[in-house]
């Protein structure tokens, strides 16, 4: 584990695996070993780098989080690396890879559902003032259990608690819960811009199963 400063002084722990040229993966609203499935994949080829977002895994923490605050986070991982990386982004970390792009370096960027809300759901969805509701409440598994079956099931799903049973992240991911919060009150103020302005070659991903928003 390696750690940088990030521009305010907090310390971002990144993983590093394998040998190549550099791979960034930023994660979404679980936690770095989101990726562990992902990187013997990808560590023959690349030097797969895996920051912990603010808050999570290793990494140091502040009261106060913006999506800017995690693009500087971002910006000092990409500084301490050697060569100019590819950034791959999932979810939330696809937003945080979008935004980094737009001043950072990078050779390529890869976005796979990044968290932009749009339409009607934008005006509706207030995510992280539910989750803050039931957390206000004490009840903390429960705002993690809102999160899950809106983001990621889109509200329907028949039996939530039989499919955290089979879910591996479950519960270990309510430790996350404030955190999940946060980064969806990011997501809810994010003004998606009229140009996103990135010179490097990108790539949008969506998966065929998920719903989409």
């Amino acid at each position: 584990m390696q750690t940088v400063a990030s521009a305010d002084g907090t310390s971002i722990a990144f993983e590093r695996h394998g040998a190549g040229p550099p791979l960034i993966l930023l994660h979404g609203g679980s936690a770095p070993q989101y990726w562990k499935p992902i990187v013997p994949r990808l560590a023959d080829d690349y030097t797969v780098i895996i920051p912990h977002r603010r808050g999570v895994g290793e990494s140091g923490d502040t009261e106060e989080y913006t999506l800017d605050r995690g693009v500087e986070d971002m910006r000092a991982v990409i500084d301490a690396v050697e060569g100019t990386p590819v950034l791959f982004g999932h979810s939330f970390g696809g937003l945080l890879a979008l935004e980094t792009a737009r001043t950072a370096s990078v050779e390529k960027l890869v976005a796979y559902e990044p968290a932009v809300l749009v339409g009607e759901y934008r005006e509706k969805a207030d995510l992280a003032g539910q989750m803050q509701a039931r957390i206000d409440d004490g009840d903390r598994r429960q705002a993690m259990k809102f999160y899950i079956r809106e983001v990621m099931h889109g509200g329907d799903i028949d039996d939530l608690d039989g499919w955290l049973a089979e879910w591996p992240p479950w519960p270990d991911i309510v430790a996350l819960t404030e955190n999940v919060a946060r980064i969806n009150r990011a997501i809810e103020q994010y003004q998606l811009p009229d140009s996103i302005d990135i010179d490097a070659p990108t790539l949008l991903l969506t998966g065929t199963e998920d719903r989409l928003t």
